[in-house]
């Protein structure tokens, strides 16, 4: 057999990318078709209804729930302040008047004349999603957002953690073989995507808050401190909304592990240049990548083995599990018939050379293609 389907990650500077940005309910659409963008535009906006506050008038006025009507200072559905006299008792003989004052700032929606329970509604929570990568407008949902398209380099990581971001690219480290130091994350980070060399520990990871990075660009991650810097484990969740101040991009593996040769040349040619970056990751069903983008004046769009997820001889992969887990190597052989594993599972193989000449034999799907050549 000449070749098979595997998927793999995407490290090109020459790639189409279009983010479908969407409200989660219907709002309006703040831009049009052909519109140019910015990460932080706007693009749509939503309202959800305010929170419900409660107050039971009856209970602590002492009166029937049916005469509320009559105590009442202010209509329903009027705008009240937090703390304003919303309702008042009668007392006796005009004396010991017992009055309410609204629990929040919002509009005095219903009284019920069963429960004597007051609701108020506070303010609309504003819902907005923004461009996250800067291009152009190229299709409108109505109501609920829209297509963003946009060409320039694309870097697909295996694995991250944190929310959308958006700064320039800063070079923290010549060398993709080197452990990234505290020493390396400068005050002029801040705001940055730093990109640094083959493993930031737990210190370095805090020194990147500290700075106020947005964003850290690494080949591997320690477990250990990924789970002391989040205060948890993370499973097998979904990731993107951790909140610890700073979006991270594993693009190699866990451990020390060299950043690959193109992705670090790659980015190292965009210093300087603004770039789009999301750690949500997903390795389930529907799998969702950790990226990098970098918009540019692209013309001619390059397709890559990574894109048609055609493996033959002589592609680049890489390993995804023990052992030899987060090696590059070269497909020399991809047998046809299933092969027996000791478990006594029939599955198919191939053979592949690693960078020490090493060869070695894995399931298929201990390996995923990557955009490099060795």
């Amino acid at each position: 057999m000449g070749h098979a389907y595997t998927p793999g990650l995407k490290v090109s500077d020459a790639a189409e990318f279009i983010r479908i940005r969407l409200l989660p309910i219907p709002g309006e659409v703040l831009v049009k078709q052909g519109d140019t963008v910015e990460p932080d535009t706007v693009v749509a906006r939503a309202l959800l209804p305010g929170n419900v506050v409660t107050s039971n008038f009856a209970r602590q006025m002492g009166v029937a729930a049916a005469d509320l009507d009559d105590l009442l200072l202010v209509k329903m559905g009027t705008e009240v302040q937090e703390g304003q006299p919303v309702a008042r008792s009668k007392g006796i003989f005009g004396l010991m008047k017992q009055t309410i004052n609204a629990p929040t700032t919002g509009i005095l929606e219903s009284v019920s004349k069963v429960s004597g329970q007051a609701i108020f509604r506070e303010a609309p929570i504003p819902v907005d999603v923004k461009a996250y990568v800067g291009g152009t407008v190229s299709t409108v949902e109505d109501t609920f957002g829209v297509h963003v398209d946009s060409r320039g380099t694309m870097v697909q990581g295996i694995f991250g953690i944190g929310p959308e971001v958006s700064g320039p690219i800063a070079m923290a480290s010549d060398d993709p073989a080197r452990v990234l130091l505290p020493a390396d994350v400068k005050p002029e980070h801040k705001g940055s995507i730093l990109v640094g060399g083959s493993l930031a520990r737990l210190d370095t990871l805090r020194a990147c808050i500290e700075q106020g990075v947005a964003a850290l660009i690494v080949g591997g991650i320690d477990a250990a401190d990924l789970k002391d810097l989040l205060g948890y484990d993370l499973g097998v969740a979904i990731t993107g909304n951790e909140d610890v101040g700073l979006t991270v991009v594993v693009t190699e593996g866990f451990g020390e592990l060299a950043m690959s040769g193109k992705t670090h040349k790659l980015l190292g040619a965009a210093a300087g240049q603004s770039a789009s970056v999301s750690g949500a990751t997903q390795i389930r069903a529907g799998v969702m990548r950790p990226e990098v983008l970098v918009p540019s004046e692209i013309h001619q769009i390059e397709e890559t083995e990574v894109d048609t997820g055609l493996m033959h001889i002589n592609s680049t992969i890489r390993i995804i599990r023990d052992p030899h887990f987060g090696e590059l190597g070269r497909v020399t052989d991809l047998p046809a018939e299933p092969h027996k594993l000791d478990t006594e599972a029939a599955v198919r193989i191939l053979t592949v050379a690693l960078k020490s000449g090493e060869h070695v034999t894995l399931p298929r799907a201990n390996v995923e293609l990557v955009d490099e050549r060795l």
